[in-house]
C-alpha cells in the first residue's frame, strides 16, 4: 500500500505498452491474413465462436475475480479454487464437443464439425492458469503478465501465419485460436512456480463462488447482447456476411478491447485495495478514467473519418464492402470506453448484483435493435448496434454510480474534456482533408489524417482543457515512487 500509486502507474504502463504491442502484432496479422484467405474462411471460424464463445463467460467462473478482489487469499483457498476452475474448463470443452452437431446443422455447413471440436480444447488450457493469472495480479506484477501477453500472442500469430502459407486455410485460425491459452497458460505456471495443492472443504470459499457466480451471470447476458448479432448474420445471410461483419467489428474493436485489458487488471487490482478508503477510491477511479477516454476519443474519431482508407490499407481491396460496417459500428468505441469503466466501479465494490441488474435491462433492447436491423444484411446489424449502446450509456452510468462516491457529475466533467477535444480534432481533420484527400493514395493520406488527428487533440487537450499537468504527474510517477501516497495534482 505505502507504493500502490507507484505500482499502479508502472503496471498500467506496461499494460498499455503490451496491448499497443498486441495491437501492432493483431493489425499486422491481420493485413496479412485478410490477404491470404477469404472472407468465408473467416466467417467459419466466426460462426462456430459465435455460438461456443458464450462458455468463454464461464471458463474460470469468475473465481480470478474474486480472488483479486478478496483482501486475503489462503493457500487452501488457491487450490481449492484452481481445481474448481479446472473442472468447469473441463465440463465446457465436453459441452461444445456435445454442441458440434447443432451447429453444424444450424449452419448447414459440415465443416464446422472438426472446427467445433478443435476448439473445445481452448476450455482447458484457460481454466489451468485462472488462479496463476490471479496470483500475479494480486502481487500487481502487471509487468510479467505483460510479457506473457506478448509471447503467447506472438506465437499464436506465427503458427497461424505459418499454417496459412502452408495451404491449411481456415484450420490456421483455429489452431492460432487454440494455441494462445496454452502458449499464456504455461507461461504463467513457470513463472508463478505455484503447484496448487488438493481441494479442501469448509474454507471460507462460499462468497468467492457467490461474488464469481453472479459475475459470470453478468458476463452471460452481456456476451449475449454484444455477440448475437453475429448468430443472426450467419443463420440468415451466411457465412460471407459473418465474415465481412466480424472483420469490420475485430478491426473496429481490437484497440477498445487493448485498452480495456490494459486498464482493468490494473484498476481492479487497485480499486480493490482501495475500497475502505473512500478519497483516494475517487481519485484513482476518475484518474484512470480520464485516462482511458483520453485514448480513446482520438481512435474513435479516426474510425469514422478515415473507415476507407482504414480497410483498404489493413484489409485489401477485397473487402470494401465492409467499409460502411466499420464507419456505422466506429461510435462503439467510445460507448465501450464509457460503460465499461463502471465495471470495475462495482466489481471492486463487491456491487456486482448491481451490475447483473443493469445486463438484464440493456440485453433486450440490444437483440431487439438486431432483428431490427437484420432485414438490412451487415450494415443494418451494425447501425442498430451503435445506436443501442450510444443510447443505453447515459442511464447505465447513472445507475452505476449510484449512491457511490462517484456521482453522475464527476463521470459528465471527466468525459466532457476529451470528448469536447476530439469533436474540435474531428473538425479540424475533416476540413484540411477535402483539400489534401483526393492528391493521395488511401496509406500516406491515412498517415496525414491521423496525424493531424492527434495534433489537435492533445492540443486541445493538454493546453485548452488544462490537462497538461496531469499527464505530466502520470510521467513523474512511472519514474520514481512518491515518498508519500498523495493524489495526482489535477483534479477531474
Amino acid at each position: 500500500m505505502k507504493d500502490l500509486k507507484h505500482r499502479v502507474i508502472r503496471g498500467g504502463f506496461a499494460k498499455i505498452c503490451s496491448q499497443g504491442t498486441g495491437f501492432l502484432v493483431r493489425v499486422g496479422s491481420m493485413m496479412v491474413l485478410a490477404r491470404l484467405l477469404d472472407p468465408k474462411d473467416f466467417g467459419l471460424v466466426g460462426m462456430v465462436t459465435a455460438m461456443t464463445g458464450v462458455f468463454s463467460v464461464f471458463r474460470d467462473f469468475g473465481l480470478s475475480a474474486a480472488a483479486v478482489q478478496r483482501t486475503t487469499v489462503t493457500e487452501e483457498q488457491a487450490s481449492t479454487l484452481f481445481w474448481i476452475n479446472i473442472l468447469v474448463g473441463a465440463i465446457l470443452g465436453l459441452l461444445v464437443v456435445a454442441m458440434a452437431p447443432f451447429i453444424v446443422w444450424f449452419y448447414r455447413e459440415p465443416r464446422l464439425l472438426g472446427v467445433t471440436f478443435a476448439l473445445a480444447s481452448a476450455f482447458l488450457f484457460n481454466a489451468a492458469g485462472v488462479q496463476h493469472s490471479a496470483i500475479l495480479e494480486r502481487q500487481m506484477r502487471f509487468i510479467t503478465l505483460s510479457v506473457i501477453d506478448i509471447v503467447s500472442l506472438l506465437t499464436s500469430v506465427l503458427v497461424g501465419i505459418g499454417m496459412v502459407l502452408h495451404g491449411y486455410g481456415y484450420w490456421s485460425l483455429v489452431a492460432s485460436t487454440t494455441i494462445a491459452p496454452l502458449v499464456y497458460t504455461v507461461c504463467l505456471w513457470l513463472t508463478t512456480a505455484w503447484f496448487p495443492g488438493r481441494p479442501h472443504k469448509g474454507i471460507g470459499i462460499r462468497s468467492m463462488m457467490r461474488f464469481g457466480g453472479t459475475l459470470t451471470l453478468n458476463g452471460l447476458v452481456m456476451y449475449i447482447a454484444t455477440n448475437f448479432e453475429k448468430v443472426l448474420l450467419g443463420r440468415f445471410w451466411g457465412a460471407d456476411a459473418v465474415g465481412i461483419y466480424g472483420r469490420a467489428y475485430q478491426l473496429v474493436s481490437i484497440p477498445n478491447d487493448n485498452l480495456n485489458s490494459a486498464a482493468s487488471g490494473v484498476a481492479f487490482a487497485a480499486l480493490s485495495r482501495l475500497k475502505d478508503d473512500p478519497s483516494r477510491f475517487k481519485s484513482y477511479f476518475l484518474k484512470g478514467y480520464a485516462l482511458i477516454l483520453s485514448l480513446t476519443v482520438p481512435i474513435t474519431a479516426m474510425c469514422a473519418l478515415f473507415a476507407g482508407d482504414m480497410i483498404s490499407v489493413f484489409l485489401g481491396p477485397k473487402w470494401k464492402s465492409a467499409v460502411p460496417v466499420f464507419r456505422l459500428l466506429a461510435p462503439t468505441v467510445l460507448a465501450f470506453a464509457i460503460i465499461n469503466p463502471m465495471g470495475w466501479l462495482l466489481m471492486s465494490l463487491g456491487l456486482v448484483g448491481r451490475g447483473l441488474r443493469m445486463a438484464l435491462v440493456l440485453a433486450p433492447f440490444m437483440i431487439a435493435g438486431y432483428v431490427i436491423g437484420l432485414p438490412y444484411g451487415p450494415k443494418g446489424v451494425a447501425c442498430a448496434y451503435s445506436t443501442m449502446m450510444t443510447v443505453c450509456a447515459i442511464p447505465l452510468i447513472a445507475a452505476a454510480v449510484r449512491g457511490t462516491v462517484i456521482s453522475f457529475r464527476d463521470v459528465l466533467l471527466t468525459v466532457s474534456r476529451p470528448l469536447f477535444s476530439g469533436i474540435v480534432a474531428a473538425a479540424i481533420a475533416l476540413g484540411l482533408q477535402s483539400f489534401y484527400g483526393p492528391f493521395l493514395s488511401p496509406l500516406p493520406r491515412l498517415v496525414l489524417g491521423v496525424a493531424l488527428v492527434l495534433a489537435a487533440y492533445l492540443g486541445m487537450l493538454l493546453y485548452v482543457m488544462g490537462q497538461k499537468l496531469f499527464y505530466v504527474d502520470l510521467v513523474r510517477g512511472f519514474i520514481r515512487p512518491p515518498s508519500v501516497e498523495e493524489p495526482l495534482v489535477v483534479s477531474v
